[in-house]
């Protein structure tokens, strides 16, 4: 890049001659070029007829799903407006689990409407304004024109929400086991103390996915269970009403840090070296039989010589369990995690499972704390025809769950189906139409133009799902539009995922917690208004090294240009 210098026409070299730079017009375009880009890869993913997509990832393996993040995430993307795009997907996913699509495809549209502004001469921050003012207003319409109240203790309602997310997922065909399954593990889960409710779905809930049996062979665990067996075969493999013991310490001599040395001056050192080992871990033995338990759980090694006292004390043990299974199992059992064997107490040891089992599904040995009295702690035993399959089936129920969780955090039903996004888009035409103009000064400009364009953007998820099930595109969304505008209290017409038809949500039974949708329009505008604010991309210069490679040539402007850059390296690091 240069610049003509104020005392002569010498012009001066300011960037590397290597760096690539957009400004301006061509900057904003590039971003949602690559914007539509994205959205229009995962845009046939949307709704009940949505298509899957075989993503191979950069280890070779297969990723097979329709689920927006759980493909981005597989993609390579080169543009860093491509990569700002995969990132909303993912905050989708962690803030409430469903809406990755829609709002990937929402975002996508909202920068596309901004195209003819921008070629038109308007100032972004003119289209940002009108954005945030959009945003605001769909906020307070959902809240308190397009949404209702739910009750979280009425199951039937409870399933029906969590039927419409799993209803566009590949788990659709099992949707009755998989609403009660997945209703049933965020209940377990669910911990009301103070007027606080806490449900930790990635902590406390786990799934099991053992490959082999169908779908219909899934079930809840209220309990735990663990991919393990006792050590010691002649260790009891069923116990009911067991009083477990949870460790945090190994059953083992206690072994250097680092590098130790012993020199022993006769054979007698030795023995009694040997003797003290075994003492120490008869020691800690006896700790543990003193609180007369059935089941010892640790998280670290046990010994032969401690399996063998256990086994004799008529007590099963199990060892190298996770941190977090050994979590689970004192929420399940209340048992507390002890850090050293002289330190338990009766407290400490756990009796509310109501049976330990060791079960062998197909080669594999699984340890079974079942029949739990009042568990905050379970888990989803998933199986189904290969990997790839119950890889798709737990993303299915991981969705559902944080559908349940939403609803039960803020108990506030959207319609489905498109019909808020309709509903939402009437009401910013409405507003922004030449009667309210006079109400509101915002109007007056030409901030106007680019609030309606957002209110054409909303339209993008009717019409996604009118294309993805091979409708009349124009016809149907036409008919939508008109059903909204004639009333505009009747926000719940949508349109059915299936056959393209227009339904009533509320007779249709396709219902959204309000929390998605929420986020889903948040992270959507302020994407868009984030990628409209920059201006000028400037890409880094690569090093001749690389450059001159394939060729053997550049040797020396090679070494010139790391002796240059070395300084520069080194102040990065600190």
């Amino acid at each position: 890049m240069m610049f003509g210098g104020s005392g002569s026409s010498q012009p001066i070299m300011v960037l590397n001659a290597n760096t690539k730079r957009d400004q301006g017009k061509k900057a904003q375009f590039s971003n949602v070029y690559a914007a539509k880009t994205i959205a229009d890869t995962i845009r046939t993913c949307l709704g009940p007829r949505a298509m899957l997509k075989m993503v191979l990832d950069p280890m070779g393996g297969i990723v097979l799903t329709n689920d927006g993040n759980a493909i981005l995430r597989e993609i390579q993307v080169q543009h860093p407006a491509g990569k700002s795009m995969i990132e909303i997907s993912r905050t989708q996913d962690e803030e409430v689990g469903d809406g990755t699509t829609s709002v990937i495809i929402l975002a996508g549209e909202l920068l596309a409407q901004t195209e003819q502004y921008l070629q038109q001469g308007l100032h972004a921050t003119v289209i940002i304004r009108a954005y945030r003012k959009a945003l605001e207003d769909c906020i307070d319409i959902m809240k308190t024109k397009a949404s209702i109240p739910v009750d979280i203790k009425n199951r039937n309602e409870m399933l029906r929400v969590v039927k419409s997310c799993i209803g566009t997922k590949y788990l659709s065909r099992w949707s009755d086991l998989a609403c009660q399954i997945s209703l049933d593990a965020v209940q377990t889960i669910m911990i009301d103390e103070n007027g606080r409710r806490e449900i930790d779905i990635k902590r406390y809930a786990r799934f099991e996915k053992i490959p082999g049996g169908s779908v219909e062979d899934s079930y809840l665990l209220k309990g735990t269970m663990l991919n393990k067996d006792v050590v010691h075969p002649k260790m009891k493999r069923r116990i009911e009403n067991p009083r477990i013991v949870l460790l945090d310490c190994s059953l083992e001599y206690k072994k250097g840090e680092s590098q130790t040395s012993l020199e022993f001056s006769g054979e007698p050192d030795f023995t009694r070296m040997l003797q003290l080992e075994e003492e120490s871990i008869r020691e800690m033995c006896q700790d543990i039989i003193a609180v007369k338990p059935n089941v010892v759980v640790t998280e670290k090694g046990i010994s032969d010589v401690a399996a063998h006292y256990l086994a004799a004390a008529g007590i099963s043990a199990v060892r190298r369990t996770k941190k977090s299974d050994n979590n689970r199992i004192s929420r399940a059992t209340s048992a507390t995690i002890v850090n050293d064997t002289a330190d338990l107490k009766e407290s400490d040891v756990g009796t509310g499972c109501g049976l330990f089992e060791i079960r062998k599904i197909g080669d594999e040995y699984y340890t079974f704390f079942d029949q739990c009295k009042n568990p905050k702690a379970c888990t989803i035993i998933l199986r189904g025809a290969n990997k790839d399959v119950l890889n798709e089936i737990e993303r299915n129920f991981q969705d559902a769950m944080s559908v349940t969780r939403n609803v039960m955090l803020e108990p506030h039903l959207t319609p489905g189906g498109g019909a808020v996004e309709m509903a939402l888009s009437r009401a910013l035409d409405a507003m922004s139409n030449s009667e309210s103009q006079t109400k509101d000064e915002f109007f007056q400009g030409v901030e106007k133009y680019p609030y309606k364009a957002v209110s054409r953007a909303l339209e993008i998820i009717p019409r996604t799902l009118i294309q993805n099930c091979g409708g009349n595109v124009v016809k149907q969304l036409t008919t939508l539009r008109a059903k909204h505008h004639q009333q505009p209290d009747q926000f719940t017409w949508g349109i059915d995922g299936e056959t393209g038809q227009l339904v009533d949500m509320h007779k249709f039974g396709i219902w959204e917690p309000i929390a998605v949708k929420m986020q889903t329009i948040k992270t959507a505008i302020e994407t868009a208004i984030l990628l409209l604010r920059i201006d000028d991309i400037v890409s880094g210069t690569k090093k001749a090294s690389i450059l001159t490679e394939g060729t053997g040539q550049g040797d020396g402007k090679r070494k010139r240009e790391d002796e240059e850059n070395k300084p520069t390296d080194e102040s990065n690091k600190d």
